[in-house]
């Protein structure tokens, strides 16, 4: 078979079918719809940007990485079943195709990819790229923006590129990943159907997938609109707006770089089982370097900040 995310290909073998992803992708907590906007099935394509191929073996799981081409053996359709998280698998949004389309769309297509929540105000247009990893705050920032007249551009994961001097912005994923303590102690207006607004019981542990596709942007794509960075740090008791500009570039530069290397270049383990090595090179990273630096310093970029503040106090001032 073949994928396709944003502007990357990619070719997937399988020895048995079972292994292989399938379509439609479901709205819920381990799908790659909550790090893409979309993943599709293609035919397999004749020069694809990198191809994964998987043998299902009795014994210890391998895998080995050789320029693009990803290969992989062992009990992978019996660790599948038995795996305490389906998020680190091969198509779970902590897992390997995750991160290999990363790598591809950097190394292949030059596009580079935040981990942020990114929101725009149509009438700049104005991007607001929230930009941290888990427990960050971001999710606080999302959902208390589209209350405030925002419009989504992507809840996990939003893509740039260079092009002749300008940058491009690609919409990301349209679903995310929420604590339902957030949502019924500070967004009960986002609660899907069926879940109380008033909840009577201890709230049950973890997340649920929310399909915030209802409150998209208009635009697939943003040609050098205006950007605000925001790196949150949100606390629940807090009730002020601290907020700290990073107005050098090479702090600003070094936050990027941190936040686009950290799926690409750190180790993980698939199953349970199997430990990979980060995805970068050498070269990939001095390229994201010079990317990073550029975008510190590019005219569009209207502020980069540290910002210090409670669910409702996240935005301060900036959205006037």
């Amino acid at each position: 078979m073949g994928l396709h995310i944003l502007r990357t290909t990619i070719a997937v073998e399988a020895d048995k079918s079972g292994i292989l992803p399938s379509f439609p992708l479901p709205v819920e907590v381990p799908s790659l719809l909550t790090d893409f906007r979309s993943v599709d099935l293609i035919a397999p394509p004749r020069r694809p940007d990198g191809s994964i191929v998987i043998e299902d073996r009795p014994g210890r799981p391998s895998g080995r990485l050789s320029g693009r081409r990803a290969r992989f053996r062992g009990p992978f359709l019996r660790l599948a079943r038995e795996a305490s998280d389906a998020r680190y698998g091969f198509w779970g949004n902590q897992g390997f195709l995750y991160r290999f389309a990363l790598r591809l769309l950097e190394e292949r297509r030059r596009t580079y990819s935040f981990h942020a929540a990114a929101l725009v105000d149509e009438r700049g247009p104005v991007l607001y790229v929230v930009i941290g990893g888990a427990g960050s705050g971001k999710t606080v920032f999302l959902l208390s923006g589209l209350s405030r007249g925002l419009k989504l551009f992507s809840t996990e994961t939003v893509h740039f590129r260079f092009e002749s001097g300008a940058i491009r912005w690609d919409k990301g994923s349209l679903v995310d990943n929420v604590r339902l303590g957030t949502l019924v102690h500070d967004f009960p207006q986002f609660l899907p159907p069926g879940i109380p607004s008033a909840w009577t019981q201890d709230l049950p542990a973890g997340k649920i997938a929310l399909d915030l596709g209802t409150f998209a942007s208009a635009a697939d794509r943003l040609h050098n609109p205006a950007v605000v960075f925001l790196l949150p740090r949100i606390e629940e008791d807090r009730r002020d707006h601290v907020r700290r500009s990073l107005e050098e570039p090479r702090p600003a530069a070094k936050a990027f770089f941190d936040n686009i290397s950290q799926k690409i270049s750190e180790s993980f383990v698939l199953y349970d089982r199997l430990a990979l090595p980060g995805l970068d090179t050498p070269g990939l990273a001095a390229s994201r370097l010079k990317a990073a630096y550029r975008l510190a310093a590019h005219p569009s970029v209207r502020l980069t900040a540290e910002v210090l503040a409670g669910p409702a106090t996240c935005w301060g001032d900036l959205l006037g």
